[in-house]
């Protein structure tokens, strides 16, 4: 369907004014780009069956935590019996780290160490749980609880749970208590300059503040991965992407006080399919550009997502007075329950106890395309884009959206920004249209033909997913 109406541009293009012909050419060209870019799903990634390392004939070394040393009766400190295990199990060629399934694994903050010998699986089966008293946390890794670093091909698999024990971090932080001082807290679980990583079925649950980071990373794949926290745990957001290449989140399902995931500098090529978002601040690019500084994230897909009560649906936030740009994004299949700010691109975020003061320069977003977007919203301005009038929004496309609000209507809001929508937009985004009457009229013509294929196609072809 989608390959069907750009034909049908094309076709349209070669009757248009040829005044108009140019810029929507270039339009084609961007949402063809757009719709093209892809990585590798999980059908294409090899996960070993989870009960394979009890077979005696999968020549795997078996590194018990258990073997040096560990309580696991959640009492005891068992972060130097976890040190020890992966030590061995890091030098020791097709080795599994095996952490027994029943049992509660009281450890510190600490830093795995690679590089590692190959093949290496890191099992989790029963729970790992942190330290809950902020003050008495190790002082040398202040921000990082359970943090892995320089591995290559290694697999992170099992159905057990990491427990960041936050609920002391979230008491003393300044959004709860504006008494509190603002401080940084640790990351349940990061992993760090790292490629070729997989991450399957885990638990991640109660982070400190962050509950899993990608950091400076290439070539990740997270599948079936559950994060939860309660939905007024500050600054805990599910998964975040910072400084990445080729990462996908498949399956994902992801309830927080905060992102469910955020992208944020210097990543690209970024998938995330079939993901459930709830309760959470929403599906966030950003923030980018605090205190002047440069962002760039490029080449982004959401395909397939629930998001439901969340404060924000799909968002891309920037603060004034940053530099870089955001461009290739695809959000497309998303349905919303009830949620407030279902589509917003916010170029003045400020998310500070002081007022931020209007600059002129900002990080440039374009390239920008929601498809088949549905569902309900708690905000009249159901599509809302807030952008610098120094540095606006542009390519901002709009295709087959309808979103309702249950008692009200709805409407698009925008500042600075300029794009074009076809099939069916509810609400209305004629706020997006060129000031080139031409031009308008042609995306006119585009709209109606498209809409006639819209009502002879059938139920089939047009379909919404919901997890």
């Amino acid at each position: 369907m989608f390959k069907f109406f750009l034909v049908s541009f094309l076709g349209l293009l070669m009757a248009a004014h040829g005044v108009a012909e140019n810029r929507l050419h270039d339009n084609i060209a961007m949402i063809e780009e757009l719709g093209s870019f892809d990585i590798e799903e999980e059908n294409d990634v090899e996960f070993p069956e989870n009960s394979f390392w009890t077979s005696e004939r999968v020549g795997k070394n078996l590194v018990n935590v258990d073997a040096f040393g560990a309580a696991g009766d959640g009492v005891g400190d068992d972060t130097q019996a976890f040190q020890s295990a992966w030590d061995k199990a890091c030098s020791t060629p097709k080795s599994v780290l095996l952490v027994p399934q029943g049992r509660r694994y009281l450890v510190n903050a600490t830093r795995y160490k690679g590089p590692c010998a190959d093949k290496l699986i890191v099992q989790i089966e029963g729970t790992i749980v942190a330290p809950d008293e902020p003050k008495s946390w190790d002082p040398k890794n202040p921000r990082n609880w359970l943090d892995f670093t320089k591995l290559k091909g290694v697999l992170f698999q099992g159905g057990g749970v990491i427990d960041g024990s936050g609920s002391k971090w979230w008491a003393s932080s300044c959004k709860k208590n504006k008494s509190n001082p603002c401080r940084g807290a640790p990351t349940a679980l990061t992993i760090d300059s790292s490629s070729s990583i997989k991450v399957k079925g885990l638990t991640i649950q109660n982070g400190q503040q962050m509950h899993f980071t990608i950091s400076r990373s290439q070539s990740v794949r997270i599948i079936d991965v559950q994060v939860s926290a309660p939905g007024d745990s500050p600054n805990t957001d599910g998964i975040h992407i910072t400084d990445s290449t080729n990462v996908l989140l498949q399956n994902c399902k992801i309830g927080t006080g905060d992102d469910c995931i955020s992208i944020v500098n210097g990543s690209s090529s970024i998938k995330m399919k079939t993901i459930y978002c709830g309760p959470g601040h929403g599906i966030s690019i950003g923030s980018l550009g605090k205190d002047n500084s440069t962002g760039i994230v490029t080449k982004v897909v959401l395909d397939s997502a629930f998001l439901r009560e969340t404060t924000n649906g799909l968002r891309i936030k920037t603060w004034q007075g940053g530099s870089g740009f955001v461009q290739s994004v695809r959000y497309q299949n998303v349905r919303m329950q009830d949620v407030e700010n279902p589509i917003i691109i916010d170029q003045f975020y400020c998310d500070s106890p002081n007022e931020c003061q209007n600059q002129t320069t900002a990080v440039e977003i374009s390239q920008i395309m929601y498809s088949n977007i549905s569902g309900t919203t708690k905000s009249a301005k159901a599509m809302k884009f807030s952008c610098s009038n120094t540095v606006p929004c542009h390519n901002i496309v709009v295709s087959n959206i309808n979103l309702e609000k249950k008692d009200g209507t709805v409407e698009t809001y925008c500042n600075s920004a300029t794009g074009f929508g076809y099939g069916t937009v509810h609400p209305a985004a004629d706020c997006l249209s060129s000031s080139d009457k031409e031009e308008e009229e042609c995306i006119v013509k585009i709209k109606n033909a498209e809409n006639e294929e819209l009502a002879e196609a059938s139920p089939e072809d047009i379909v919404h997913t919901e997890l």
